[in-house]
């Protein structure tokens, strides 16, 4: 089988796009080539070849949120981005496209109907943004994170499949991953990430509290590059005994282990969550974003209403630290949060979309 890949660029869109070519390449004998297809300017670039696939450039504009000059531009990018997918898709001849959403998988998906390629589209997150509202209309079979997502697709083509994460997540356990980042036993950890580039509303309201939240726990922050500086100033600015206790970088390849081993997170609400913390059995504070249409919120609120996560709203993050040192403190709640996220999880979810993509490429 000839796979195109197509995501946004964030993190929540490429990973699972990542996670089911994971799968597929286990199985022997399907997947003889891969390629994604996706704008140059995002990053994605860089990912998807460390993982062997080949990239093709497709440019891919937004439209959200745009005035009318600029959805203009937006608006011919995209038309010019449709015309070199024809074009690159129909060389490539793909048996199957897999589009995880987001504006930059609009373009090949289109391309893909035009060629009548069979498509399988994933809706990461609860509630679809504008390129899976339009992408649901093209495919042949479509995806979805949760139950709720039912309701915004159509259901007699939709399965719920889970989001799909790294194997790491289900093949180490805690113990095993508090290990290997040398903690012992006994040591709260508590793990604050606000995104692949980080969130200042986040860091700064930690910043604002990293005494006493050393104090109660080992905290470790993954800042992003932009507040890398202004962390390392306030982990200085700690008396010693704290300052070993507080670990900041702007991005951590092992954040899977950093999940699995702590105690406590502090994230965002992007799509990755809905997978990675029922996965890790982390409980979580999510402090979900108000772009891109909100639906960060629906992401949160349905991990707070399964019982793994509490929402703290962005107006409301200077009280952030005492909500975390209350949890921490409350190893009731954490013991009963981490059972709600192991139940919410889904181990099946790369290879349930990874057989929906294998039986649309025999038909």
């Amino acid at each position: 089988m000839r796979l195109a890949l197509t995501a946004g660029g964030t993190g929540g869109h490429i990973l699972p796009a990542m996670a089911v070519l994971d799968a597929l390449r286990t199985r022997n004998g399907v997947l003889t080539e891969v390629c994604f297809f996706g704008p140059d300017d995002r990053g994605e670039r860089e990912m998807v070849e460390s993982r062997g696939v080949a990239f093709i450039p497709v440019p891919a504009a937004g439209v959200r949120g745009r005035g009318p000059l600029r959805l203009a531009g937006s608006l011919v990018r995209l038309a010019r981005g449709v015309v070199v997918a024809f074009k690159r898709l129909r060389a490539f001849r793909p048996d199957a496209v897999f589009s995880t959403g987001g504006y930059a998988s609009f373009p090949a998906s289109v391309a893909a109907r035009v060629l009548r390629r069979p498509l399988v589209v994933y809706l990461p997150d609860v509630t679809p943004g504008w390129a899976v509202r339009a992408e649901q209309r093209l495919a042949t079979r479509i995806a979805t994170t949760t139950e709720a997502g039912l309701a915004h697709l159509p259901q007699r083509k939709t399965i719920v499949t889970g989001y799909p994460v790294r194997k790491l997540f289900f093949e180490t356990s805690r113990e095993q991953a508090r290990g290997m980042l040398g903690l012992a036993a006994h040591d709260p950890v508590l793990l604050i990430a606000g995104a692949t580039q980080g969130a200042r509303a986040i860091n700064q309201a930690i910043f604002a509290s990293a005494a006493p939240l050393c104090t109660a726990a080992i905290v470790y922050h993954v800042t992003g590059t932009a507040d890398l500086a202004a962390a390392r100033a306030v982990r200085d600015a700690l008396p010693a005994g704290l300052r070993e206790r507080y670990h900041v970088d702007p991005y951590r390849e092992d954040l899977p282990l950093l999940m699995l081993g702590a105690d406590l997170g502090v994230f965002r609400a992007g799509a990755s969550v809905l997978g990675e913390v029922p996965a890790a059995g982390l409980p979580a504070v999510l402090v979900p974003g108000r772009y891109a249409g909100g639906h960060q919120r629906d992401n949160a609120r349905w991990l707070e209403q399964g019982g793994a996560a509490e929402v703290v709203e962005e107006d409301a993050l200077t009280g952030l630290a005492d909500r975390l040192l209350a949890l921490l403190g409350d190893a009731g709640r954490l013991a009963a949060m981490r059972e709600s996220a192991r139940a919410m999880a889904r181990p099946g979810a790369a290879d349930a979309i990874a057989g929906l993509i294998t039986e649309v490429a025999r038909q």
